[in-house]
Order: structure tokens, then sequence, then C-alpha cells
């Protein structure tokens, strides 16, 4: 007889129902509980998602004490840190959205927490589960480049900059960098098998976020809305990394990927002004290489697919659990991109190169 799974909630905002829609097509598993900090939403949350017999909490530490498998933390970011410490010490399984926290020391406690406790921190990157995005991995690793030595990712809208807790400093951490960056950075150093940084450089700007003519939040913008930075890498790799949230530009070009025997372009899927990131689905893969003396071209064909790369992030944690498999996409990974993001930050303050020191 296969076990029921029972899962909790922490926070009930809009991700939360997506995540509750791709639990609800999991016959395994049973919500049955849901917390917020904000008193009585979590019992809104409850009656308007219909989740019959699940209880509510205000807080997350009542939601703890109750016999869980695992939680998905849907908080805002100032929240991922404290929740996900208590969950794991808890003895429950973690899924937490991105991004990881607001600071690398508060990421890096995290990571040293489910070391401690054995129990699993997986992070909600859903494009990783883009077998183009597998294929890309396949390419980079295979040996096909040679040896890389430059990559280039990141993205910008020309206009896509959200609101409320996204823009405050305290609340988010970061802004572009760590919203719609981080999946930026998931793709090229997933791809090359998160490398070690040692180094960054890099500038950030809110030039839209604080104009009220492009938002009607300006006065209360706190964050970047775009940034660029060099990272330097162990094994004489470097990455340029850019992102924006908004901007007056169609693209910041493509990701790539610059090695001795090859090199490897990569687009975003979508159209509009709040695609051009990697938050979607892959647009078109291109190995540029030489043969018999000429500069050749090749597409390579895409997978096409039509799974709900959402819904399948979900599942991989639910079975991680049933079947007690390693986190699907371990702390240790992001970790890394905490490290990047937080040197990002310090040297556009500094204006000037930062080191970036891991345990």
């Amino acid at each position: 007889m296969s076990k029921t799974l029972k899962i909790g909630i922490i926070g009930s905002g809009g991700i939360a129902k997506a995540h509750i829609a791709a639990y609800s097509k999991l016959p395994f598993v049973e919500i049955v509980a849901v917390a917020d900090v904000i008193p009585g939403k979590a019992g809104q949350f409850v009656e308007s998602e219909k989740l019959v017999g699940a209880a509510a909490y205000d807080g997350h530490q009542k939601l703890l004490e109750q016999d869980l498998d695992g939680v998905s933390i849907c908080t805002p970011n100032v929240s991922h840190h404290i929740t996900t410490v208590d969950s794991l010490r808890a003895g429950k399984q973690v899924l937490l959205e991105k991004p990881m926290s607001v600071t690398f020391q508060e990421a890096l406690e995290m990571t040293q927490v489910a070391k401690e406790t054995g129990n699993m921190l997986t992070l909600g990157f859903q494009p990783r589960y883009d077998p183009n995005m597998k294929l890309l991995q396949d390419i980079v690793q295979s040996g096909r480049l040679g040896k890389v030595y430059y990559a280039e990712t990141g993205g910008g809208r020309r206009r896509g900059m959200p609101g409320g807790t996204f823009i405050s400093k305290k609340l988010a951490g970061a802004g572009a960098m760590a919203d719609i960056g981080c999946y930026s950075l998931d793709m090229a150093l997933n791809a090359m098998g998160y490398p070690r940084p040692l180094t960054v450089s890099a500038f950030t700007s809110n030039h839209f976020g604080t104009n009220s003519l492009y938002h009607p939040e300006a006065s209360k913008f706190e964050v970047e809305d775009f940034g660029v930075a060099m990272v330097r890498f162990e094994n004489d790799l470097v990455l340029q990394f850019k992102i924006s949230w908004a901007m007056h530009m169609d693209t910041l070009g493509a990701t790539m990927f610059l090695g001795t025997d090859a090199g490897l372009k990569v687009t975003p899927a979508g159209k509009g002004p709040w695609s051009g990131v990697w938050d979607g689905a892959v647009g078109s893969i291109s190995l540029f290489h030489d043969e018999y003396g000429g500069h050749t071209e090749t597409p390579i064909p895409l997978v096409e697919h039509k799974l709900n790369l959402f819904d399948e992030k979900v599942r991989d944690f639910a079975e991680a659990v049933r079947d007690c498999r390693p986190a699907p996409i371990p702390g240790e990974q992001i970790l890394i991109q905490q490290a990047i993001i937080d040197g990002v930050l310090r040297s556009a303050e500094a204006r000037r190169e930062v080191s970036i020191e891991l345990p």
C-alpha cells in the first residue's frame, strides 16, 4: 500500500495557489495544513481553495507541530530563512520557492541545517524540468564544446517590474538580480556543473523603478531594476551576467557558451514586454563550429513537449519525499548563486571587484 503524503503550505499568496493546483494532481498527496503570518488569511485561503479538512494556522510554528511529511514554503523572500530553518529542525522535508534567501549568510545557515538534520531542502527552479534545459546541460557537459572559457547569461524585460514586497530591500534583499536573475544563473551554472566562483565586478541601477513615469510605487522602490556583472570562476572560466526588469531595448541578447572546439547559443521562448528572461522555455539552440575548414552553424532540434514545468517541479519534490530520494535541486547548489548575487550587490555598492568566500 502506497503512503499518502501529508503536506503543509506556509504562505497563502498567489504562488501558494500554484502549489495547491500542482499537488491536487498527485493522488498520493493530501494538503492537511496552511499557515500565514497575517491573522485569518490562512483560513480564508483554505476556504477559497476548497481544501476540505485542512487546518489553518496564524504563523508557521503551529503548523510545524503537526504530523507532516513535507512543506512548501511560499512566503515573501524575507521569511524564507526562518521558515526553512524551523521546518528542517521540525523534521519536515522542504520545497522552497526562489530566490533562496535575502542574504548569503541566511542561505549558508539553511544548507548547514539541512545537512545537520538530514532533511531535504530543494529549491523551486521549474525551468530545469524543460527537456531542452536538460538537452543544453547534456551538450555543454558532453565535451563537444571543448574547454568552456566564457559564458554569458541573463535577459531583460522591456517592461516587467513587480511591486509590493519585491521592491523592498528589507523584504526582498535584491531586485531583478534575485527575482529573475536567479533563473538565468541556474541555467548557465547548472549546464557547467556549478563551478566555484572567485570574484565579482558588478554595476546595478534603478533608473526605471524610482521614476514615477514607469512605476506606480516609485517612492517605495529600493532595489535594483538592472544589473550587470563579470564573475570569475576557478579553472579560468568567466561569466557575464546581466538582467533587467525594464529598459529601452528589446533584448539583452542570447545566452552563450564559448568553448575551444565549438560555441553554443540559446534564446528564450516567448514574445512581448514581459518575456526575454529564463523563467520560461527555450526558443532555440544553435551550435557554432568549424567543419572541413568552414564556419558552420547547426540548429539543434528542440524537444517537443507539453509538460507543465511548475507541476513537474512539485511532483518531483513529492516523489522524492515518498521514495526517500535526495533533493532534486539541492540547496548546496543554489548557495553558490546566492554567493554570486551577494557579491554583485557588494561590488556594485563598493564600485570595485570583490571576492567570493565559500566554505
